[in-house]
């Protein structure tokens, strides 16, 4: 039986239809990723099921027993605490627990607290707080008032009550948008263990191929379901696209052949009753549809102008706002390939550091030295505030670049994939996606060779991020990326800093090891017990997991020697086989080109030796390897 039914909905907002006989089922404990283009219509959608608005037309049912939560639009306030705020968010416990106070019926009592029982009453108050803490807020935090956060920090809270009443369908509309990477990281995880079902609006990738099982595509309208995460959607949808390509061309070439012979054929007596045949066969054939792509979205940074290493380098810089010092003595160096993210949890310094590096925040000790042609490119989310609402992008790109001509003006915009039509429209009236491609238009417009960018995805859809990824690939400057977006992380960085504890450190590993390492650090922080409170196997595990992972630290290094010497191989294996393919062009030996065909063959034999050399690096770096964590597990 299923829980949620959506059939032949149509919605429409100001005069345009938004879903027109769209139908959409959704089981028990299933989780499903909805996407589509923005503007598509999916927050109105998740917005008619939670009842805030009424369908044009069909209908929207819900299983009579079901509870259903979501993400409040509006951020919550108050001088209650966080912790309160979330239990709050359960309106029986609260209701439940306030007529026990005060009731005075033996056997209403007893009904209330068997019901308290039954919900877990007990036990809400340790699970809100450990909700709270996977999206960022320690003990300290969550005992103060709401009123003292910020508004993206009070969205966290919001999302944090709608988790914590632990629905049966729970709808969520870009959740990730105001969480840093360590909280995202938990999000996913605790969307793979929820039993309930979930409804979830993204453009987080990875989060779509992690935590759920199906994707729904809105479209043009209509609601279409895939098995899978976003992964397998993308290939599903590209093989069905090129099998109705295929199709409709064997369908329009079987017409033509059929029209040709009609129109010779039809004026001649001997052949009219073929033609005729003919005809009606045509009437018969199938029409399909030729499959209607949108536009693809492209992005592409101005090149910058090279500059000779070092870019840029801090000696013993701190960081600080009066009298409060928020990194200290950053001894580090950044060059023209750097490609680095910056990792760590909100609050730990990442913007500081990445203002510190764009010349916009002076170090309060120690120095910070950039090359004198050093042009940096800066984006932040908060500076869409700092748009003009009346002006245009036009007026915005004029206003900085005053020598500019109009021609070069709205060059710089299309970049960004601001078109004429956008580029005229007044700021008020883009969206978030539209200003946030402004704003990239806007920060590159001297052709940077540093691009600092902050939180960079929170309001572009998945095409557009994916447009990103291609552009800063083709980049020939460095990045410094501060995101939420594993996926955008993975694809972009080959460095990992980690921001924590007043200092900025390389972190050596990838991604996956990045997420191990927090796992490993939460399951520690839950399991370990204080040395004061007197239990010597609790310490003894936490000593042997410290050793563990010095011992994981120092193999650090040989997994680099592994890392790199397989992307060595590889590259030479590419190389070697675009040579051995030139090699083997029998044009090659039709003329006079001796010396070339000698050059060929001499840098065939050097790629053979480095293949050889980098072999026997990888090999003795894996060697080691395993022989480091077989002794771990004798251990």
């Amino acid at each position: 039986m299923s829980l949620l039914v959506i059939n032949d909905l149509t919605l429409r907002i100001a005069g345009r239809t938004l879903l027109d006989g769209a139908s959409l089922s959704v089981e028990p404990g299933r989780r499903i990723g909805l996407v589509g283009r923005n503007g598509a219509g999916k927050s109105t959608l998740l917005a008619a099921i939670a009842g805030d608005i009424d369908p044009d037309g069909g209908t929207i049912r819900l299983s009579s027993r079901a509870r259903m939560a979501r993400i409040k639009q509006e951020a919550p306030a108050g001088e209650a605490n966080l912790l309160d705020t979330v239990l709050a968010g359960d309106t029986e416990r609260t209701a439940l627990l306030a007529e026990a106070e005060s009731g005075a019926d033996p056997m209403r009592l007893a009904d209330i607290h068997e019901r308290l029982l039954a919900i877990g009453a007990e036990a809400a108050p340790s699970r809100a707080a450990t909700i709270l803490s996977g999206l960022g807020f320690d003990a300290a935090a969550q005992a103060r008032p709401v009123s003292d956060f910020s508004g993206g920090w009070r969205m966290r809270v919001s999302l944090a009550t709608a988790l914590f009443l632990n629905p049966d369908l729970l709808l969520l509309d870009e959740p990730t948008n105001h969480l840093d990477l360590e909280a995202t990281l938990w999000l996913e995880g605790w969307l793979q263990r929820f039993a309930g079902a979930a409804l979830i609006v993204s453009h987080d990738r990875g989060l779509l191929d992690r935590a759920v099982e199906a994707i729904a595509h809105l479209d043009r309208g209509k609601l279409s379901l895939t098995p899978g995460g976003y992964d397998e959607f993308v290939r599903i949808r590209t093989e069905q696209a090129m099998q109705q390509a295929r199709a409709a061309e064997r369908i329009n070439a079987q017409r033509a052949h059929m029209q040709s012979f009609v129109d010779r054929f039809r004026a001649k007596a001997t052949k009219a009753r073929q033609a005729q045949a003919r005809l009606k066969a045509l009437e018969k054939l199938p029409v399909i549809e030729s499959v209607v792509e949108d536009a693809p979205t492209r992005f592409n940074f101005p090149e910058p102008a090279p500059v000779p290493p070092p870019m840029l380098t801090l000696e013993r810089a701190d960081a600080a706002y009066g009298d409060r010092t928020v990194l200290r003595n950053l001894s580090l160096r950044l060059d023209m390939e750097d490609r680095i993210a910056l990792l760590g949890a909100n609050g730990n310094g990442k913007s500081t550091f990445a203002k510190l590096i764009a010349g916009r925040l002076a170090p309060s000790r120690g120095s910070v030295n950039a090359n004198p042609r050093l042009r940096v490119g800066f984006f932040a989310q908060h500076q869409a505030e700092e748009l003009v609402p009346a002006e245009t992008p036009v007026q915005h790109m004029a206003r900085a670049l005053p020598k500019a001509t109009p021609t070069e003006l709205r060059s710089q915009l299309a970049r960004f994939g601001l078109d004429a039509n956008r580029a005229d429209t007044p700021t008020s009236d883009l969206s978030g996606g539209e200003k946030a491609r402004l704003l990239l238009s806007l920060a590159t417009r001297d052709a940077p060779q540093l691009l600092i960018l902050d939180e960079p995805t929170n309001h572009l859809d998945i095409d557009a991020r994916e447009a990103l990824i291609r552009a800063l690939a083709e980049f020939s400057g460095a990045v410094l990326l501060i995101s939420h977006d594993p996926h955008l992380v993975e694809l972009v960085a080959d460095r990992l800093w980690l921001v924590g504890d007043g200092t900025v450190a390389p972190f050596e590993g990838d991604m996956a090891e990045y997420r191990a390492w927090l796992a490993e650090r939460a399951r520690a922080a839950a399991r370990e017990t204080p040395r004061e409170q007197g239990a010597p196997a609790a310490v003894s595990r936490v000593e042997d997991r410290r050793e563990r992972a010095d011992a994981r630290k120092a193999m650090a290094p040989i997994r680099k020697q592994i890392k790199d010497a397989e992307a060595r191989l590889e590259r030479l294996a590419a190389e070697r086989a675009m040579l051995e393919a030139e090699l083997a062009d029998p044009q090659l030996y039709s003329a006079n080109r001796s010396e070339e065909i000698v050059s060929l063959h001499t840098r065939l034999a050097t790629i053979a030796q480095q293949q050889e050399t980098f072999e026997e690096l990888w090999l003795s770096a894996s060697v080691t390897l395993d022989n480091n964590s077989s002794d771990q597990l004798h251990d």
